[in-house]
């Protein structure tokens, strides 16, 4: 294999209660990207399509991903990439970790797949720091592993994959305008009061439970932020109205995706996703931002080839 074009699955992370922890991977959207061998060694990146993003590798975060699994195995080649961005940066469902975890998956393909999910999501996680300030996988994760996914802690790194309900569905509202990930963490509250910890771990808890149950009432009721949602919402436009038409429409759930802008909602069943997509559309069709709706089952596989030379 020299060559390969991936499918690099846009994911939803903080699930509501579970801040830099819980995340999911989507299966209508997603970036696709062409990563192949090169003589001369390093990183390169040759094309970006959809976005302006420094084509400079250090800057890249598909750059800097590669980078880290590249000077790890130590290849007698380089590689050279082209992003072709589906997902807007800054749309809250992961754009940069679409373009960081895609790019270490498909060179782990082409190094002959000496490392397993763990170690490419901490991969991954080197240039999510650039989008973010942070070293963070809660994105990264769920597009490596598929599926839901928690991550348990950061140093060693251990994700923990949970299972997908089979009915699951997701709808999610993208405003088109632009929250950067660091400003968005900048707003946070440095700390919270023991009684709403007690409340979003208990939340977290019982969240895990009703997905290993099928329990969907269990997940409805676990879908609560108590911490971050009250200071990121104000950054995007018409969220509680949003949110009041998703949980109106039957939504199991909603919250903010990532850092927002984007507004996702679980749901069970496709048939129950699409009425919430409705409900969504009948809050913004008469604003004066441009926006997309998706409805999407949950992506147990994550990554995949689209095609290989």
């Amino acid at each position: 294999m020299k060559e390969l074009k991936i499918f690099s699955p846009a994911t939803v992370a903080n699930v509501s209660c579970g801040f830099d922890v819980l995340g999911f991977c989507l299966d209508t959207i997603g970036d696709e990207m062409i990563i192949r061998k090169t003589v001369e060694k390093g990183v390169r990146i040759t094309k970006i399509v959809g976005a302006d993003l420094p084509f400079e590798t250090k800057k890249n975060v598909a750059g800097v991903a590669a980078l880290a699994i590249m000077n790890a195995a130590n290849p007698d080649f380089g590689v050279e990439i082209e992003i072709y961005k589906n997902i807007k940066p800054g749309s809250g469902v992961g754009s940069s970790s679409a373009s960081a975890s895609g790019a270490v998956w498909a060179i782990n393909e082409l190094l002959g797949k000496p490392y397993n999910k763990q170690e490419l999501t901490a991969f991954g996680m080197k240039g999510e720091a650039i989008a973010s300030g942070a070293e963070h996988a809660d994105n990264v994760a769920p597009g490596i592993f598929g599926g839901f996914t928690l991550v348990k802690q950061l140093n060693p790194l251990k994700v923990v994959q949970l299972p997908t309900p089979s009915k699951m569905y997701a709808t999610i509202l993208h405003p088109q305008i632009e929250v950067k990930t660091s400003e968005a963490r900048a707003i946070l509250p440095k700390e919270v009061s023991l009684q709403k910890a007690i409340k979003q771990w208990a939340n977290v808890g019982s969240f895990v439970s009703g997905l290993y149950d099928e329990d969907y009432e269990l997940i409805s009721d676990s879908l609560v932020d108590n911490i971050v949602e009250p200071h990121r919402s104000k950054l995007i436009p018409h969220f509680d109205a949003v949110k009041e038409a998703m949980l109106k429409a039957g939504a199991l759930g909603a919250g903010i995706s990532g850092s927002g802008p984007s507004i996702f909602s679980l749901c069970k069943g496709e048939e129950n996703a699409k009425k919430v997509a409705e409900a969504v559309i009948e809050v913004y069709k008469d604003k004066s931002i441009n926006y997309d709706v998706y409805v999407s089952k949950i992506n147990t596989k994550g990554i995949k080839i689209i095609n290989l030379k």
